[in-house]
């Protein structure tokens, strides 16, 4: 899930009509922000596909997420700005309730009931610490549905919360040419929690025509893990495959046949070293130049350092190997189709867990060009160009066209093109290697491109005519948005937003 915090600043000039008014007012400063202002944005996004992360690169992607965010305003007096951001998100994902794949489907449901303990929803005893006939247990589960990267399970991985607050400050100076600006945030889901700060210093030269950005922002961040079920299990029973989640559940090689727990050839997750650094920092700088051109033109380039350390994988998620042996649990007869949507009832064994570098820069840059055609239509563009040490560089190239249909109304059409080569590290399911340092499934560092088109209208009443309570609407903003990548991902996005003037 992707956040975008997008700041917007009002400027304001003042002209004097004659030498007695400037007398008049030289000691008064036009108050940057009149009134306390609202904005409200809620978002509807929904994506199906077939490479999920969190089982190896292949199974359902399936996701609804359902955001709000809110944005308060204050003028604490004509200098300054206090603003006050929160947003709350809602999501439920097919992909990571596959981090318990045992837990749901058919009459499997109360058989595996194990998750991680970190999410303090369930409890992650194991079998053999609990009052349970794991005999019984594990003969049902061995003759029946072992799960599937295709079918949803019903564990408490399936749907979260993440909530964010952010609160800022900005003084302007008197003449309006400087203003500084400094922030502090917070973030919480259930396996990660994130706090950050930042400050940054814009410039305005030229009678306001050129304008300077600097910003920089801090985040430490920290994992409270979650692992795939059968590693953590298997480090919790010491190694051992007769011991509490795996008591009395067959384990089945790549033919079907089950296996000898205590044989020399059984199935163990390549590497036990879970995460040791629960940590994950980023340290950023930006650089923006604003310039206008002419009465109709306006052009803006920008420039980012970006540096993380810590650990950077997502431990949720699995890898296979291409030269590692295959083990299954669930119905032998499905192993042929296991990557197939028709299997419903088996699940392979995760060889590890992803691994990455601990440290990884990035360096995006580009700009924006923004042209006024005439009074009905303009056009807005965008482009620009990331690198990054894993091996990824990416393009993106945005267009808008606003077509101002009445005074109140505007029609907005847009479309976004982006490619992207792949990670240093990443190889699609059974292809990545056990000798390799670093290696993920995980599509979003895949090869791939992407289109989306989008369609938005937007109503605007400078003089907030309606009202609800003490609030005066100012502006309401829907947009429909659809999204295609050439890997097979798909999304739709629907957003909503409502700007406020309160008395």
């Amino acid at each position: 899930m992707k956040k975008i915090i997008i700041p917007v600043v009002f400027l304001f000039s003042f002209v004097g009509f004659s030498q007695t008014s400037k007398d008049l007012n030289k000691n008064y400063t036009k108050r940057v922000l009149e009134n306390a202002e609202v904005d409200l944005i809620s978002s509807f996004y929904s994506q199906d596909g077939d490479n999920a992360a969190v089982t190896g690169g292949i199974g359902t992607e399936k996701l609804t997420d359902i955001a709000t965010n809110i944005t308060v305003s204050i003028p604490l007096n004509a200098n300054d700005v206090l603003t006050i951001d929160g947003t709350i998100s809602a999501y439920t994902s097919a992909s990571s309730s596959n981090v318990n794949p045992f837990d749901g489907g058919g009459n499997t449901s109360n058989r595996f009931d194990y998750d991680d303990d970190d999410k303090g929803t369930i409890s992650a005893k194991s079998a053999a610490s609990t009052n349970v006939n794991t005999n019984n247990l594990g003969n049902s589960i061995s003759n029946s549905s072992g799960g599937s990267p295709w079918v949803e399970s019903s564990g408490a991985s399936k749907s979260d919360v993440w909530a964010s607050g952010d609160i800022g400050y900005s003084h302007y100076s008197a003449d309006r040419n400087s203003i500084v600006g400094v922030h502090l945030n917070f973030a919480n889901e259930f396996d990660y929690t994130s706090f950050g700060f930042g400050g940054s210093f814009t410039k305005l030269f030229n009678e306001k025509n050129t304008e300077i950005d600097l910003k920089g922002n801090v985040y430490f961040d920290s994992w409270q893990p979650v692992y795939p079920t059968e590693i953590k299990a298997y480090k919790e029973a010491n190694s051992n495959l007769n011991a509490g989640f795996f008591t009395g559940v067959d384990i089945l090689n790549k033919n079907g046949t089950i296996i000898n727990k205590n044989g020399p050839t059984v199935w163990s997750p390549f590497n036990t070293n879970l995460i040791d650094n629960k940590s994950r920092n980023t340290y950023s700088v930006s650089l923006s130049f604003f310039q206008i051109l002419s009465k109709k033109a306006q052009v803006s380039l920008f420039l980012d350092l970006v540096k993380q350390d810590g650990w950077l994988a997502n431990p949720m998620q699995r890898v296979y190997f291409g030269d590692k042996a295959n083990y299954f649990i669930g119905n032998a007869s499905s192993i042929p189709n296991y990557t197939s949507k028709s299997n419903t009832d088996v699940f392979q064994l995760a060889d590890d867990i992803e691994r990455l570098p601990t440290t990884r820069f990035k360096i995006p840059v580009g700009a924006r060009f923004n042209y006024y055609i005439n009074e009905a239509v303009s056009l807005r563009t965008y482009y620009r160009y990331y690198y990054d040490d894993w091996g990824i560089t990416a393009h993106t190239a945005n267009i808008e066209l606003p077509i101002k249909i009445s005074d109140t109304f505007t029609l907005y059409p847009t479309y976004r093109y982006y490619t992207q080569t792949a990670a240093d590290y990443f190889a699609p399911y059974e292809e990545n290697l056990s000798t390799s340092d670093y290696y993920t499934s995980d599509y979003d560092l895949s090869e791939f491109n992407s289109n989306q088109f989008g369609f938005g209208i937007s109503y605007t009443d400078i003089f907030t005519s309606r009202r609800i309570w003490k609030l005066g609407l100012k502006s309401i903003d829907l947009k429909y948005s659809n999204y295609k990548r050439n890997t097979g991902l798909t999304a739709g996005i629907v957003n909503v937003g409502f700007k406020f003037v309160m008395d």
